[in-house]
């Protein structure tokens, strides 16, 4: 199905491709290196997904052969990074992007081929699902920069990966292959090259063949509970469980199971 374009900017852009809303990366003279515009950007691409119901899932994947995301355009720096005061609103315009991506409540799945640095790892990392080809690389070189990541970004990670991992990934500014990520489940899954698009797609297609509602309080649960105890939102996590069991697709799927048939959701 040709994919339909919804927003489109020239380093950044939002299209649908049936039941996919995909978010573009399409700097690839720069490796997809994210500048603050497009940081800025993010939040209004998701939610141009969110708002559109023929979307299920969200994919967020790097134009060109080289990269997911190569990290932050570093070339800004020196004018828009270069003291206290200015990092902390490029800071905050990070934040407003990957809290966007990783508070969506749709399910949202990094695609990553080539390099993952630096702000595309932050990227990934607000993903709910991770999906990568052999030829990824993984690396935060913050410690070779002189700079450092936010707390939440810290946490997040750690989440992921585990303390330990999360000292390594930080500490060393190595660089990791797929293979590795994927043994710190960093990754969810590997393909070969050459078949990254087609089981991506895929594997889309397995999760927005589910019922929304469920995706939607899965999510919110979850994300509910890596925070700690006392900003929990219970009423949030109790208000979408009832919504599941009030809805026609709870009805639904309890008719295709009976029937032996698969069944067809609509997120109402």
């Amino acid at each position: 199905m040709k994919a339909e374009n919804l927003i489109e900017l020239e380093k950044v852009y939002a299209e649908r491709e049936g039941a996919i809303g995909w978010i573009v990366f399409n700097q690839p003279e720069k490796r997809n290196a994210i500048s603050l515009d497009m940081w800025e950007a993010l939040p209004g691409l998701v939610q141009s997904h969110l708002d559109d119901p023929e979307v299920r899932v969200i994919f967020l994947r790097g134009a060109g052969e080289e990269a997911f995301v190569s990290g932050a355009d570093i070339s800004q720096f020196e004018k828009l990074r270069a003291d206290v005061k200015q990092s902390e609103f490029y800071n905050a315009a990070t934040e407003r992007a990957t809290q966007a991506i990783q508070q969506a409540e749709k399910p949202t799945v990094a695609m990553i081929h080539g390099f993952c640095f630096g702000g595309g790892m932050g990227i990934a990392s607000a993903c709910d699902l991770r999906v990568a080809s052999e030829d990824a690389l993984f690396r935060i070189p913050a410690a070779r920069l002189g700079l450092t990541y936010g707390f939440g970004g810290i946490r997040h990670l750690i989440s992921l990966v585990g303390a330990a991992n999360a000292r390594e990934i930080f500490l060393t500014a190595a660089v990791y292959h797929a293979d590795e990520m994927l043994r710190m489940a960093y990754v969810n899954r590997v393909f070969p090259n050459a078949e990254l698009e087609q089981e991506s797609r895929a594997y889309a297609e397995r999760i927005a063949a589910n019922a929304p509602l469920t995706l939607r309080s899965i999510k919110i649960s979850i994300h509910e509970a890596v925070r700690d105890r006392e900003v929990r939102d219970m009423k949030k996590i109790e208000e979408a469980a009832k919504r599941c069991f009030d809805s026609r697709d709870y009805e639904e799927g309890r008719r295709a199971f009976m029937e032996k048939r698969p069944p067809e959701f609509r997120g109402e």
